[in-house]
C-alpha cells in the first residue's frame, strides 16, 4: 500500500509538474494571438503599411527622374563642347541681300522718274505726329541724310497738298506710304530701304557724289527747319487786296496754307 501511495504521489506530483509547464506554455503563447487578430482586424495598421510602401515607391521615381536629368545636362554638356571646339561659320544675313536686290530694281526702274530733280535728294515726308510710325520712319530716314552732311529737298505732305498730288501722280498710287526718296530723280523706296542701304554701306557710295554741307547740325534761322515760312505777300492771310478792282483775291505765292518755301534753306 506504501508503495502504491508512493507511486500515486510521485505520478500526481509529474502530472502536476507537465500540467504546470504546460500551463505556462500555453499562458505564454496566448497572449501573442490576440495581437496578431488584431493587426488583421486593425485596417488603420494595413493603411500605413500601404502609405510606407507608396512612400518608398515614390522615392525610388524621384531617384529615377533625378538620373533621367543628370545624363540630359551630361549629354548637354557634351555637345556643347563638340560645338565649342567645332570651327565657327560666319554666315551673312540675308536681309541686306534681299534688301539690295530690291534697291537696284527699284533704282533702275525707268518708269518710276521725278523730273527735275537730277542733281538733288528729295524726301517726300511728313511732320505730323498723327500715326507714331510713319513720325519715326520719316525722322530716321532725315537723321540719315543729315549724318552724311548733304542737302536733302525735304518736302512735307502735310503742309503743302501740291507734293502729295505730286507723289501721288509719280507713284501711280492713291495713298502711298511715307517716307519716299529719290536720288538723282530716281525713285530707291521708303525707310526700310534707305535704313538698310545705309547699314550694308551702298548709300554711302550713292553719297559720294553729293556737296557736303560745311556746318552740319545748324538749324535755320529763318525756318526752324520746318522748311516754310508765312507768305511774305499776303502774311499768311492767303488773301490781297486788287486796288484796281476794290476787291479780296486769292494769293498766288502761297499755298492753302499761306506758307512759302524757306528762301534761305530751300532755295
Amino acid at each position: 500500500m506504501a508503495e502504491l501511495d508512493s507511486s500515486s504521489t510521485s505520478s500526481s506530483s509529474g502530472s502536476t509538474f507537465f500540467n504546470r509547464s504546460f500551463t505556462m506554455h500555453a499562458n505564454t503563447a496566448e497572449p501573442d494571438a490576440p495581437k496578431f487578430h488584431l493587426l488583421l482586424n486593425n485596417p488603420s495598421s494595413l493603411n500605413r503599411a500601404a502609405s510606407i510602401s507608396k512612400i518608398y515607391n515614390s522615392i525610388d521615381s524621384v531617384k529615377g527622374k533625378v538620373k533621367k536629368l543628370c545624363n540630359l545636362f551630361e549629354s548637354a554638356k557634351s555637345s556643347s563642347t563638340s560645338t565649342e571646339l567645332s570651327p565657327k561659320v560666319v554666315l551673312r544675313p540675308a536681309k541686306s541681300i534681299g534688301y539690295s536686290s530690291s534697291f537696284s530694281s527699284s533704282f533702275n526702274n525707268p518708269l518710276i522718274r521725278l523730273p527735275g530733280t537730277e542733281d538733288r535728294i528729295v524726301v517726300y515726308l511728313t511732320s505730323l505726329r498723327g500715326i507714331r510710325r510713319t513720325y519715326e520712319d520719316c525722322y530716321a530716314v532725315r537723321m540719315i541724310f543729315r549724318g552724311f552732311r548733304v542737302w536733302v529737298d525735304e518736302r512735307d505732305v502735310s503742309m503743302d497738298s501740291a507734293y502729295k498730288k505730286e507723289l501721288q501722280s509719280v507713284l501711280r498710287k492713291k495713298n502711298p506710304s511715307l517716307p519716299q526718296v529719290f536720288i538723282k530723280g530716281k525713285y530707291v523706296g521708303g525707310a526700310d530701304v534707305i535704313k538698310s542701304m545705309f547699314e550694308v554701306g551702298e548709300l554711302a557710295k550713292i553719297l559720294e557724289d553729293f556737296p557736303r554741307i560745311q556746318q552740319p547740325g545748324l538749324v535755320c534761322d529763318c525756318c526752324g527747319d520746318v522748311r516754310f515760312v508765312p507768305c511774305g505777300n499776303c502774311s499768311g492771310s492767303r488773301k490781297v487786296f486788287d486796288e484796281d478792282e476794290g476787291l479780296l483775291k486769292r494769293c498766288l505765292e502761297c499755298n492753302e496754307n499761306g506758307l512759302i518755301r524757306c528762301p534761305n534753306c530751300c532755295s
